[in-house]
Parts: C-alpha cells; structure tokens; sequence
C-alpha cells in the first residue's frame, strides 16, 4: 500500500512578516494559499485586450499628447555610424 501525503515545510518569518502575510488572508484561505497566490506568476496580457473604443471625453487632449511626445522624440539625432 503507497499513501501520498502532502510535504510540508517549515519556515520562518519576521513578527511583520507574518502580520503582512496573516493579513493577506481570505476568509478561509490557509497560509500556503496565500503564498501561491501572491506569487503565482502574472499572465501577461495580449495588447488586443486593451482594445476598443475610448471611453471618455478627452481624446482630443490624448492626441494633442501623443503628438507632441511624437515630435519631440522625432527630433532626436541618432548617428549609427559615427
């Protein structure tokens, strides 16, 4: 017969360690919970998901912006080759 149990580790952690990570807790979440989630990797987003139509009243400010950051760094030399 051949049982799995689950290892566990035992660590340690500053008072204010364990304050931050007791008061990351959900309601009913254990403290390896907390830890998987707090460091569980970010999905990176696709840029499609930003996408759509602007929702606002300054879009003509936007553009102004954009377009003088365009100047500005359209202005800039850059030799290559020197």
């Amino acid at each position: 017969m051949h049982i799995n149990l689950p290892m566990t580790k035992v660590i340690s952690l500053s008072n204010e360690a364990y304050r931050n990570l007791k008061d990351s807790k959900k309601p009913g979440e254990s403290f390896s919970d907390v830890v998987l989630r707090i460091t569980k990797p970010k999905k990176k987003k696709s840029l499609l998901e930003f996408s759509g139509t602007w929702v606002g009243d300054d879009i003509d400010e936007v553009f102004a912006q954009v377009k003088k950051d365009s100047e500005r760094t359209s202005s800039r030399k850059v030799d290559l080759f020197p």
